[in-house]
């Protein structure tokens, strides 16, 4: 096995019993990125002498004696999380310049393990996106099919994992994003309970929606990676002040006797490819084989999901992306003298369409007259459908469904249907609306050979459950082991 195909866990035990050194992984990660990343377009920034110099500082650490998890190890992040002394441009023209002058706290809690960070990947601008084509940078690529999206927003940080860029990966996701890549590129992804993980030095788009997780090569790593990033920050005022378990005490494979998992009757909409049903249906009898029972359940809000989803983000995104006006920092465009004329132009070359597409959906919603018609019914919409979680938790333990419609398609097949588009996040906005965790597990291929997901969500501070059902389906399957040729 090549060093960069290391997971964390074989890496980690690699380099506490000295058999390598973090700078020679690092040193392969770097010469895997620069070998095939002109094919697969996974990173905006790759910070050679950088990730080096952490490598150094990690084997001084490991020589010492001081070694977590993390120490050492290569990582991905999604260019939106704010890395000091780093360009950070969260895909976008107006942002391509700008060098951060502080550590998001994610950052901060990597740096302190000794991790190394090889790089910053490729997203759709402003984390506005399902597919990776809407950054203002780049189109990143499927490395399973080079004709194929990657999904998005995180397409960059899931490339990476599944491409072996990168050890493992963090992204943000705000209505899919960390777990809709996930299924499409083969890795697993989880969406943290918001709240759970730091959100300061994470560039907004929809605020209440946002949050950090891991996207990694297995299950293991996955509980490894949030193990250090997950915890209270008084700097967020969103994050929760709960004690943080050990995530990777609950990767036991003893079977799921015991448990209840519910199926939505409403995911099996008309629109579901076969290949997707066929790979979830068999993932669900799996997991029925390891002792679990499933059930059928109801969420019956959940025709209504999309439709509150893009009035909410985008009227959050409104507000959050009024600071980019080419005054304090980023991108102006110094032609225009007057005032009013520098911000239009500034925003208008600056903004890609999709994020100018949401700025004016949004923006009208906000507006006097409109706020209690849409921004107001939306946010109602919402709570019912928190109560659909609240209500199936009685009845189940955990609950299994696709991440995406179907599997991951063609580069510019679909980017003059934006309603297309929003209807690929059909089945995980749910558990953005509602605050839960949600965890992407490969389940199986198409028929073209493409990557298929299992979702599997929880109540909320449950990421243990999510695991646990993921850890034992992976055991019991080889699709997590599986390599895309580059």
């Amino acid at each position: 096995m090549k060093l960069y195909e290391l997971t964390i866990k074989e890496a980690h035990e690699l380099l506490k019993r000295k058999e390598i050194s973090s700078q020679e992984l690092t040193r392969a990660v770097l010469e895997r990125i620069h070998a095939v990343d002109d094919k697969v377009k996974a990173y905006i920034t790759v910070a050679d002498e950088r990730a080096m110099e952490d490598a150094r500082i990690a084997d001084k650490a490991i020589s010492e004696g001081n070694i977590s998890r993390l120490t050492g190890i290569p990582l991905a992040i999604k260019d939106l999380m704010t890395t000091e002394g780093l360009r950070t441009t969260c895909a976008s023209k107006i942002l391509e310049n700008f060098v951060p002058p502080y550590n998001a706290t994610v950052i901060g809690k990597l740096k302190k393990e000794h991790a190394v960070i090889a790089g910053k990947t490729n997203m759709d601008e402003f984390a506005m996106g399902s597919s990776t084509e809407n950054s203002g940078i780049q189109i990143t690529h499927n490395p399973w099919d080079l004709s194929r999206i990657p999904g998005g927003s995180s397409g960059g940080s899931a490339a990476a994992v599944a491409a072996d860029m990168c050890i493992a990966s963090l992204g943000s996701d705000t209505g899919g994003s960390i777990r809709q890549p996930a299924a499409h590129c083969g890795i697993v992804g989880l969406k943290p309970t918001y709240g759970r993980v730091s959100r300061f030095g994470l560039v907004a788009y929809a605020s209440s929606l946002d949050q950090i997780g891991p996207m990694t090569k297995d299950v293991t790593d996955c509980a490894m990676l949030m193990n250090a990033v997950a915890g209270y920050d008084p700097k967020d005022s969103t994050s929760v002040p709960k004690e943080v378990p050990d995530y990777t005490a609950c990767l036991k494979h003893e079977g799921l006797k015991g448990m209840t998992i519910g199926i939505p009757k409403e995911y099996s909409t008309a629109g579901l490819d076969a290949d997707v049903s066929a790979a979830v249906k068999n993932a669900v009898r799996k997991i029925e084989s390891l002792g679990a029972e499933c059930i059928e359940i109801s969420l019956p809000h959940t025709e209504y999901v999309v439709a509150a989803y893009y009035v909410i983000a985008p009227c959050e995104a409104s507000s959050n992306l009024a600071r980019y006006d080419g005054v304090k920092y980023g991108f102006r465009d110094k032609e225009k003298g007057d005032l009013m004329q520098m911000y239009r132009s500034t925003r208008s070359k600056g903004f890609g369409a999709e994020v100018k597409r949401r700025i004016i959906i949004g923006t009208y919603c906000l507006s006097a007259g409109y706020y209690d018609a849409y921004y107001g019914k939306a946010s109602q919409v919402r709570t019912l459908i928190m109560e659909d979680f609240k209500n199936a938790f009685e009845h189940c333990d955990a609950i299994a469904s696709p991440v995406t419609p179907a599997p991951a398609f063609r580069i510019g097949e679909n980017t003059d249907d934006p309603l297309t588009m929003y209807l690929s996040d059909i089945f995980t906005l749910s558990a953005n609306m509602a605050g839960i965790p949600g965890i992407s597990v490969p389940c199986g291929f198409s028929g073209d050979g493409l990557p298929i997901g299992l979702q599997i969500m929880g109540k909320h501070f449950n990421e243990e459950i999510l695991l646990t059902v993921a850890y034992n389906f992976e055991q019991e399957t080889d699709f997590h082991k599986r390599k895309p040729m580059l």
